[in-house]
């Protein structure tokens, strides 16, 4: 039987993450944003004091037990043993890029991500290496686009700013900026895997997006 994993992989702002919620919701499967433990990763790397030092920042993970659990049908970031929400600060959005860069740390990552999968549940995953490095052989690999410019408005909005002029230059920078990092890294950069779907959401309402995955899910497991 195939594994029932959809990889859902893009850049930065594109909406992976609220998307592949609703894919599972929609599909009744579990839902896990990799990105999430990245991010917990920088936390703890930040509260360190230090960016630099991967083994150093595994062995503090560990120590308080960075981990991923279950909440509902959401595969979540605990540390210290609860759910972490500082994961979503500007501080830890600034350094994610670079600390999620570390080879260690991307390993250790990815067998985070496989244990949670081998658990035997159904499940959407949403990252930036999904179909290419941690489910190379996922039955259906999704790659989630948007004009810049269109995902700096969408992050705007999203943080309740006005996407005025200035400000809709300054994040479409800013989010240039990171899909060069994400990229260009040496390990597991961002790129659409060969036989992924891409679907571009720039002229996509929000249910028409999922509808589409989902659809493409029932298609595969004929649900």
């Amino acid at each position: 039987m195939r594994p029932a994993i959809i990889a859902i992989d893009g850049p930065s702002a594109s909406g992976k993450s609220s998307t592949g919620a609703a894919v599972a919701r929609e599909l009744g499967w579990a839902h896990l944003d990799t990105g999430a433990l990245y991010r917990g990763l920088t936390l703890v790397a930040l509260d360190r004091g230090s960016l630099q030092d991967a083994a150093a920042i595994l062995e503090s993970a560990e120590a308080r037990r960075l981990s991923l659990s279950s909440i509902g049908s959401e595969v979540a970031v605990f540390l210290d043993g609860v759910p972490e929400d500082r994961i979503r600060t500007p501080d830890v959005t600034a350094a994610v890029s670079e600390v999620s860069a570390h080879p260690a740390l991307r390993a250790w990552a990815t067998e985070q991500f496989q244990s949670a999968a081998r658990a035997g549940h159904a499940m959407v995953l949403d990252g930036r290496d999904i179909g290419t490095v941690v489910f190379p052989d996922a039955p259906l690999k999704v790659f989630l686009t948007a004009a810049p410019a269109v995902r700096a408005r969408r992050r705007l909005l999203q943080g309740a700013i006005p996407p005025d002029a200035e400000a809709l230059a300054r994040e479409t920078a800013r989010l240039a900026a990171r899909d060069r990092a994400d990229s260009s890294r040496p390990v597991a950069p961002l790129s659409r895997a060969p036989d992924a779907i891409e679907v571009d959401t720039s002229l996509l309402g929000f249910e028409e997006q999922v509808a589409r995955i989902v659809s493409l899910a029932r298609a595969i497991w004929l649900l």
